[in-house]
């Protein structure tokens, strides 16, 4: 089983794996993510896998000192992230819709900041005082946010409107994406489901034949890395290339990754 997404700790499993594991079975704890970015990580205190962000839904299924192993609502991403990262609240009811936007402690311009929220951050509104949208953690701009299920129309937008973000392996926020991070905020970003790593995005849509040419949206993918096709000569992708999420011309790509070692494309998938 891939460890990734099989909800077991190690010691305690989720219902879901009845007569697959031989292990105490929990439906698990409901929680969300408390905080603007948390990691999820292989181990306690290990090495990052993904990370969740403000409002993302989880299920507890095990803690182990001052960590939780949980299962990520969206993917079913499994992992362990700090404690401290988890709480309850109201059930969301709006996104951030803009690459980033800030919490307020006051619905005012000139108040000082609590935090920086990333695209994709999820928060319920308790109420509004003009242009200012009320939320348990302060107060947002309301032209940052839609809700929830009013969804943007084309991922290659999205992720275009995320250009020079840095690259961080891992990452899934406007503070740092890889590829994976990249397609996975813009697919979502537009409704779609999306699986965390590029791997698992390989079974998305359907697969191109070499005859069939590439078009807006399409996904490329080599080992261990995805990109969104922009047009017929330009891709979009978060890189250690260029450290950055940043345009590049797929023959250009496709020599670049070829001469470093990185193979021949794997795949092409149309959504």
């Amino acid at each position: 089983m891939d460890r990734r997404l099989t909800p077991y700790s190690g010691r305690v499993a989720h219902v879901s794996l009845s007569g697959e594991v031989n292990a105490p079975l929990t439906e698990g704890l409901q929680a969300q993510v408390i905080v603007p970015v948390a990691n999820l990580r292989a181990t306690p205190g290990g090495a990052r896998d993904r990370q969740l962000l403000l409002g993302e839904a989880v299920t507890v299924i095990d803690r182990d000192k001052g960590h939780a192993f949980v299962m990520a609502a969206k993917d079913g991403y499994c992992g362990w992230m700090a404690e401290s990262d988890l709480g309850q609240g109201p059930a969301p009811t709006h996104w951030v819709a803009v690459p980033g936007t800030h919490l307020y402690t006051e619905p005012q311009v000139q108040a000082p900041e609590k935090a920086a929220l990333s695209l994709g951050s999820r928060l319920a509104m308790i109420g509004s005082w003009g242009a200012w949208a009320n939320t348990p953690h302060g107060y947002v701009p309301i032209r940052h946010l839609r809700p929830l299920g009013e969804w943007a129309d084309d991922p290659v937008t999205v992720a275009e409107s995320l250009l020079g973000t840095p690259y961080l392996w891992g990452g899934n926020s406007r503070m740092g994406l890889d590829c994976s991070g990249l397609v996975q905020l813009a697919m979502q970003a537009c409704g779609k489901p999306c699986p965390g790593d590029s791997d698992m995005q390989m079974a998305l849509g359907r697969n191109l034949p070499a005859s069939e040419a590439m078009r807006r949206g399409d996904l490329v993918f080599w080992k261990g890395h995805v990109a969104l096709v922009v047009d017929k000569d330009r891709l979009i992708h978060a890189n250690g290339h260029t450290m950055s999420v940043a345009y590049e011309g797929i023959r250009d790509s496709v020599a670049r990754i070829s001469a470093g070692g990185g193979g021949l494309v794997l795949a092409r998938q149309r959504m």
